[in-house]
């Protein structure tokens, strides 16, 4: 292959940069990929290289021989003949056999693989770690303040490596971190559970503090360890679950009192994760600090917060104070400023109400809830975020609607909800005998009339069967636009079921009008006339 022209040079540049991102060095199938990329490449098997288009094309010789299209400016659609979907072997060898004309590719392989090599090294190094400090460290007498200074210390130690400062290592030396403070933990089980509860609130406090600090972007959290803050919260909750069990020890109420101070610090500030922060705090102050003189003690607090600045989890403290102590009004006003936002915390609201059988309260925040549904769902990018949001609100509300009767605002949220929400909208129709808005919905989906059930089908042939007529026809027009003869025979079947229900509504004529219509419009479809006479629709 002749020399690389400079724009293709920049193109290959780029291009190599963005595999980085596409491609995790720490995922096993990835890894797999580029090794078999690599592999392809050194054996030589690229062939019939050219530039065009800014793209590479070539030939791979495999167990087959493909044909490869890369396409430089955006590597994801890139194209390849083998049935492989996504970025496949073939694109990178012949990515590579390009590259190496301008760069070492063994170089940009110790680049790519940079992070989980140095992740092993960090993990190596923290376990030696927190070796030299469980030398000094046993089990802790129960003391706060020295509990959260041992914390400190250790998180200090650990995490103050300046290796910690690649966000790929920080799961790594955060678990190390974590078996640290969980061999110094008391041996009496009640102060051990205590203990574990002040270390993860705290450490969640340490990492998102760190993580500020940092000034990682947001991305790679995500990408690296944004599961620690999930795992944490979770730990605390089943910690809390555990504690409650028996009532708290007197012993711990000085503990308490001071978690609770402390755990202010997750709604002050800006944090970075404002949702996973919000969140912490409404688990921690509906289901650990449930005393009402507390929750009384905190309001003034977090109303100051709200009042100097208006931040996510100081507007979700805020209005959650006010649902502990049953001061509805004030919560349902600040609610406005927040819309779709405060949607996720709804659903929490919603279900403590409902589990308190608290239903004239949920009927209140149940009508506010209705108007956010939709705005939230159009926020959430994955399919199945918005499956799974849609099944818990459908659920949680299905309840408020089961004990008091009023279906209009259950049916508003499923309209809302739509088309997530087809499958509780279709069987919350039919139970309800709106057998009209239930047609209407079915066409709304676009669902083929062989998809319903053969019992609701039947039911309706029975009791309504002028309900069936515009979803037999809207199936029959889809059939015989798919231009095949599988779809004409479908197309010809359902025709005749058609007949049989004009029939049974002594609207014959009306059935033969259409089918002349139809006949006419499909003149020049001579595959569906011929089934149409083989069904004995029509005579030759």
């Amino acid at each position: 292959m002749s020399s690389i022209p400079d724009k293709y040079k920049e193109l290959l540049h780029t291009a190599a940069n963005d595999l980085k991102s596409i491609l995790w060095s720490e995922r096993e199938d990835d890894a797999k990929l580029v090794q078999k990329g690599l592999l392809l490449y050194r054996q030589g098997l690229v062939s019939k290289v050219r530039l065009e288009n800014d793209s590479i094309v070539a030939n791979v010789q495999d167990v087959t021989r493909v044909q490869v299209e890369v396409n430089l400016n955006f590597f994801q659609i890139s194209s390849c003949s083998c049935p492989a979907e996504g970025i496949c072997r073939h694109q990178l060898a012949a990515f590579f056999q390009v590259f190496s004309q301008i760069s070492r590719v063994t170089e940009w392989v110790d680049r790519w693989r940079q992070p989980i090599q140095e992740r092993r090294t960090a993990k190596t190094l923290g376990i030696q770690r927190a070796k030299d400090l469980l030398k000094t460290a046993g089990s802790t007498k129960p003391d706060y303040e020295q509990w959260k200074q041992a914390f400190q210390s250790s998180f200090a130690s650990i995490m103050g490596d300046p290796k910690a400062t690649k966000p790929y290592l920080v799961t790594e030396l955060f678990q190390v971190y974590s078996r640290k403070i969980r061999a110094s933990a008391p041996v009496e089980q009640e102060w051990k559970q205590l203990y574990q509860l002040i270390a993860s609130i705290h450490s969640f406090q340490y990492l998102l503090k760190f993580s500020e600090e940092q000034a990682f972007a947001l991305e790679d959290i995500q990408r690296y360890y944004q599961n620690l803050f999930y795992q944490l919260i979770d730990d605390i909750e089943d910690l809390v679950e555990k504690l409650n069990v028996h009532a708290l020890p007197f012993a711990f109420d000085s503990f308490m009192e001071k978690l609770k101070d402390d755990t202010y610090l997750l709604i002050t500030g800006e944090s970075i994760l404002e949702f996973e922060s919000a969140h912490l705090y409404v688990i921690l102050w509906t289901k650990l600090f449930r005393k009402k003189q507390w929750h009384e003690e905190e309001l003034p607090k977090v109303s100051e917060l709200t009042r100097k600045k208006e931040t996510l989890p100081g507007l979700i403290a805020y209005i959650h104070q006010h649902v502990m102590l049953r001061k509805d009004e004030k919560a349902l006003q600040t609610l406005q400023l927040l819309n779709e936002q405060a949607t996720p915390f709804m659903i929490y609201w919603l279900e403590k109400l409902s589990s308190g059988k608290e239903w004239k309260r949920m009927g209140l925040y149940v009508d506010t809830f209705s108007t956010m549904v939709r705005p939230y769902i159009q926020t959430l990018h994955d399919h199945y975020a918005r499956m799974d949001f849609t099944r818990v609100a459908i659920k949680t509300v299905g309840a408020y609607a089961k004990e008091t009767k009023k279906h209009d605002l259950y049916e508003k949220i499923l309209i809302q909800a739509l088309p997530y929400s087809y499958r509780g909208y279709d069987e919350f129709l039919f139970d309800q005998g709106l057998y009209e808005k239930w047609c209407d919905l079915q066409g709304y989906i676009g669902f083929d009339i062989s998809s319903i059930p053969t019992e609701k089908i039947r039911l309706l042939q029975k009791e309504r069967p002028d309900v069936l007529l515009p979803l037999y026809h809207q199936s029959i027009q889809q059939h015989i636009e798919m231009k095949n003869r599988g779809n004409y025979r479908e197309a010809v079947k359902q025709l005749k079921k058609l007949r049989t229900l004009y029939k049974k509504l002594k609207r014959p004529d009306d059935f033969q009008h259409f089918l002349e219509l139809l006949l006419d419009k499909t003149k020049r479809l001579r595959a569906f006339h011929q089934e149409c006479e083989r069904g004995k629709l029509t005579h030759a």
